[in-house]
């Protein structure tokens, strides 16, 4: 990572943890809770290895999407699930003031503070998708959302999936894929927050058939995806040539032949980011 450069790693579905208040609502949907609609397998270990290679503030939470959905803004209907939608307003003002309210603040604080020193901030919002969503097969294995209006965020973004192509050639990284990176979520709320050009919101998706599939492939993936992070980060900051850059060839490319890409079709709830 450049000097200048500051990386804030967020997880938004990092488990799928019920309050015990609320045990009684999830009785009998144990499932439920542990598939894609409760929580982004993967994301939270993904979150930390970021974190870790760069010397990054993480800032993750573990209760369930079911819960409260803190990758939704305030007022949004997919803010409470079935579950806790019918809840008492006090219940809700408490779940919001529990958890909510402090994984956005504590995210905030740590983008604010990373843009007084003057750098160039990278919020990177690490999620997982699901590979069958109402019956379609994503096809790809990994997804970088950004606002294509925001030339930082598109350079970065550009040059990440150039940088993957480089290092694992049969990965399938696409960009704005399987969402929208203006869609409702909590970077498209700090871009609000931040409109200084200095403020870079990215979210990584990666397909869920890593981490549920042989730990050998998904532990390179992980290092694939640090690694050309920070040449991509390298690239757009002018400080690293590309005769530089580091290249792990083919060093994922039989991993990747490991994984069936046959998956069972799941049926989900048919919102934005519900997989």
């Amino acid at each position: 990572m450049a000097p200048g450069d500051r990386l804030v790693v967020t997880a938004e579905h990092g488990g799928c943890r019920v309050p015990a208040r609320l045990v009684g609502r999830f009785r009998g949907r144990r499932a439920w809770l542990e598939s894609h609609r409760g929580h982004d397998p993967g994301s939270l270990v993904l979150a930390r290895a970021l974190a870790r290679a760069f010397g990054a503030t993480l800032v993750a939470t573990t209760v369930s999407r079911l819960v409260v959905e803190t990758n939704r803004s305030p007022g949004h209907p997919a803010l409470f699930s079935a579950a806790t939608r019918g809840l008492p307003h006090a219940e809700k003002e408490w779940l919001l003031a529990r958890y909510y309210r402090p994984h956005r603040q504590r995210a905030e604080q740590a983008i604010r503070r990373a843009l007084e020193t003057g750098a160039r901030v990278v919020h990177l919002a690490v999620h997982t998708f699901t590979p069958v969503l109402d019956g379609a097969v994503r096809r790809a294995d990994v997804g970088l959302l950004y606002d294509p209006k925001r030339a930082g965020e598109r350079r970065l973004s550009i040059a990440w999936q150039r940088a993957l192509g480089h290092s694992a050639p049969e990965l399938r990284a696409r960009r704005n894929y399987p969402y929208r990176g203006t869609a409702d979520g909590l970077t498209t709320f700090f871009r609000r927050r931040f409109s200084t050009p200095r403020y870079l919101g990215i979210e990584l998706e990666v397909n869920q058939r890593f981490p549920a599939g042989p730990g050998a492939p998904w532990r390179a993936l992980r290092a694939v995806l640090i690694d050309s992070l920070a040449a991509a980060l390298g690239e757009t900051a002018r400080r690293a040539p590309h005769s530089r850059r580091r290249r792990r060839g083919n060093s994922i490319q039989p991993l990747l032949r490991n994984i069936s890409s046959s998956t069972t079709a799941t049926t989900s709830m048919s919102t934005r980011k519900n997989g």
